[in-house]
């Protein structure tokens, strides 16, 4: 059998934009590895989830490893909370969370992500005080920073199990069913949690969003007060005083182990807590990468070589790169275009350079659309290509979403990937 390396770039997909020549960041990218390995194998396009869906990462990663996310998925919320080590027993109440900056009426959001510059130092402090400050009505809680802005918090009630069938605090997103989605527009208010639709008479979604509004009031007083975000404020920076909450769960997902699906043993390297809990629960072996040095040349190069160094354990490895998400979230296609670049100089170049094609196949495909124009996830479709063994090429001359709508693939939606991955391992 060939081995498999899938590589996930998240956020790659976009839209033309004006000043790329009517060019995508990647179309308008210089990427000459990702070039010759389109041409030497065949492309598609692929809906991560379904037509229509402007996923999240976390339902898009369940389908690009093969799962039915409408079957499987539990919500964001409890996948980070397990890939960070909190306790999530069913009917505890675990949702995503980021620190954010709202104005002096605690309600206008003036930035969702605390200006991106919150250190971990001062999230674990403003943490540190959430946990040693608030108190709740009715329940126990654990609040955990994870990655810069970003957090988990697990709601234990007193009085009776949390439903996670509630609407987030968070704005930007909404939810559909168990999915979270991305709005492409919304009003710039910290929402107030409700039951969901359906849920309304329901004893434990009324409890869970009393008790999510509580800690939101609750904690925002506690974090206003914060001499870290004094500091933040006498430095001309954003103070992060407000949590925003989205993505309840009210228990984990039960997924079938890969290895069982598929008779393969693959691992995993992420940086992201959402990816990591999903590989934990499916079954891939998550694989130690150094710390992000803060410069991707060396963070791309060093990944490459323990990518190399790992397959001789596994049959297939995901690896799934953030990169080109963050800088489309702020709406700057040139950072996003350069992104894409130093993978493909340093990550891709280093990596091609010493396998061989013959005995190996490689993926690559993104999670999502994130389309600079609207600084968000959006429902278009992201480009795939299939390479290597004896996959026979299909005339592609370059990887991008235009190239990738004349490709043989066709259309796929994410969960068709991996069997068709596999089976190409095997051919």
């Amino acid at each position: 059998m060939k081995k498999i390396f899938y590589i996930v770039l998240d956020g790659l997909g976009d839209l033309p934009i004006k000043e790329l020549n009517n060019k995508t960041p990647l179309e308008a990218a210089l990427t000459p590895n990702l070039d010759s390995l389109a041409q030497r194998g065949k492309t598609g396009i692929v809906y991560p989830v379904a037509k229509g869906i402007a996923p999240e990462s976390d339902i898009a990663v369940i389908s690009l490893l093969g799962y039915d996310a409408h079957k499987y998925y539990t919500g964001r919320g409890p996948l980070e909370s397990f890939a960070e080590g909190l306790i999530i027993a069913d009917g505890n109440l675990a949702l995503r969370v980021n620190f954010a900056t709202v104005g002096t009426d605690g309600k206008t959001i003036k930035d969702r992500r605390v200006g991106r510059n919150l250190t971990i130092d001062e999230a674990a402090s403003l943490s540190k005080e959430i946990n040693a400050k608030v108190t709740l009505s009715s329940a126990t809680f654990e609040f955990k920073n994870t990655i810069g802005h970003r957090g988990v918090l697990v709601l234990r009630g007193m009085r009776s199990k949390l439903s996670g069938w509630i609407t987030n605090t968070d704005p930007a997103y909404e939810r559909e069913g168990a999915f979270g989605i991305a709005k492409e527009k919304f009003e710039n208010l910290v929402a107030e949690s409700l039951p969901m639709p359906g849920f309304e008479n329901s004893s434990e979604a009324k409890e869970a969003a009393l008790l999510l509004n509580e800690f939101t009031q609750k904690s925002h007083k506690v974090l206003n007060a914060s001499a870290t975000n004094k500091r933040r404020v006498a430095e001309n920076k954003l103070p992060g005083n407000i949590i925003l909450s989205r993505d309840a769960g009210d228990h984990l997902p039960k997924f079938p182990r890969i290895e069982s699906l598929y008779n393969v043993r693959f691992g995993s390297f992420v940086q992201m807590p959402v990816e990591k809990g999903i590989a934990l629960l499916t079954g891939l072996d998550v694989i130690d990468v150094p710390s992000s040095s803060g410069h991707l040349d060396v963070d791309y190069a060093i990944w490459a070589k323990v990518a190399l160094d790992s397959i001789k354990k596994y049959e297939g490895i995901y690896i799934h790169i953030k990169g080109p998400d963050e800088p489309a979230h702020d709406g700057d296609f040139n950072k996003k275009k350069e992104v894409i670049e130093l993978i493909d100089k340093f990550f891709f170049a280093d990596l091609l350079l010493q396998l061989d094609m013959n005995n190996t196949i490689v993926a690559v495909t993104a999670d999502h659309s994130t389309v600079c124009a609207i600084k968000a996830h959006s429902a278009d479709p992201v480009p795939l290509l299939i390479s290597g063994g004896n996959v026979k090429p299909d005339g592609s001359l370059s990887f991008s979403e235009k190239a990738a709508r004349l490709g043989s693939i066709g259309e796929l939606l994410g969960r068709d990937i991996m069997p068709l991955l596999v089976k190409s391992a095997q051919d």
